[in-house]
């Protein structure tokens, strides 16, 4: 049986801590207000070094975690493990490398390296039932808007390409511009798909929430839990980005998307069949294709 992570329950017992950090008095807001700034300065400490470092005891560093929503301070470490991925910077990644010195080659395995974690990581926490209900949904869907900016831009035209192969009714909004005329324009039986990491495109995350309150279907595809995308989606779909170079790396999210096309291919595999007979004849003989 898959194993069922990235759903709606993987976050259904998150603290919202824009409500419960508001619950702790003004000293100690003040207190962890830099750790929740800069997480990556705080992920790493036990309980007691985080308490020597805010200059608490320990006990009082925990009943502050608990009292945000946490029900462990091992929980409220992983939450900060969440938000120091959705706050890493260009320079933060790169800065990750556990290569050192100048070997180029040491470099680029490590990085392939890490692309292979990312997808062992996604295929580990698979759930192709989720995926399969995704291709249910695209096919059953009235329009289908894929949103996305600044380097998702790639993303949204993969996914957008093979969509509109199979004849659906796919358009993407990857400027801010796109993305507010069509999220407004967006009502029940639509399906919009919005792809953004770490912090979230402000484009992308307003988007998403305009096309959910008219009433469209929205699946989010991030990085982390605590991106406001998996916070705004219907579900939400979690792909690691993460990189030892400087920019992010999108194996697992292209991984997810080949899934869902996959999915979306055979649902309805007459129909594939039919209109990709009709696309073969181009793609042998077409204009577009170079030939001797």
């Amino acid at each position: 049986m898959p194993r069922k992570r990235n759903s709606l329950g993987s976050r259904a017992n998150r603290p919202d801590l824009a409500k419960t950090f508001g619950l702790l008095s003004p000293k100690r807001q003040e207190l962890f207000r830099p750790v929740l700034e800069n997480p990556r300065d705080y992920v790493l400490l036990n309980v007691r070094e985080l308490a020597h470092k805010l200059k608490v005891d320990p006990a009082t560093a925990l009943r502050v975690a608990m009292r945000m929503g946490f029900a462990s301070y091992r929980e409220f470490q992983h939450y900060l493990h969440e938000l120091s991925v959705s706050q890493a910077t260009s320079l933060d990644t790169m800065g990750t490398s556990k290569t050192k010195g100048s070997d180029l080659s040491a470099h680029v395995r490590e990085a392939v390296d890490v692309d292979v974690r990312n997808l062992q990581k996604f295929r580990n926490a698979l759930d192709t039932d989720r995926i399969a209900a995704v291709a249910k949904k695209i096919h059953r869907a009235r329009h289908i808007i894929i949103l996305g900016g600044d380097l998702a831009t790639n993303l949204v035209g993969f996914l957008h390409y093979h969509l509109i192969l199979l004849g659906f009714p796919a358009v993407t909004a990857t400027s801010s511009g796109e993305a507010a005329h069509l999220s407004s324009s967006s009502g029940k039986g639509d399906l919009l798909i919005a792809m953004s990491f770490r912090r979230g495109l402000r484009q992308t995350v307003e988007g998403l929430r305009q096309a959910r309150a008219n009433g469209a279907y929205c699946i989010g595809i991030a990085d982390t839990l605590v991106s406001p995308i998996a916070r705004f989606a219907n579900e939400c779909f979690i792909a690691s980005v993460e990189t030892p170079s400087f920019g992010a790396s999108y194996a697992a999210p292209m991984c997810l998307l080949n899934g869902v096309l996959t999915a979306v291919g055979h649902y309805d595999r007459r129909r594939s069949m039919k209109l990709l007979k009709k696309a073969a004849e181009e793609q042998r003989i077409g204009f577009r294709w170079f030939r001797e």
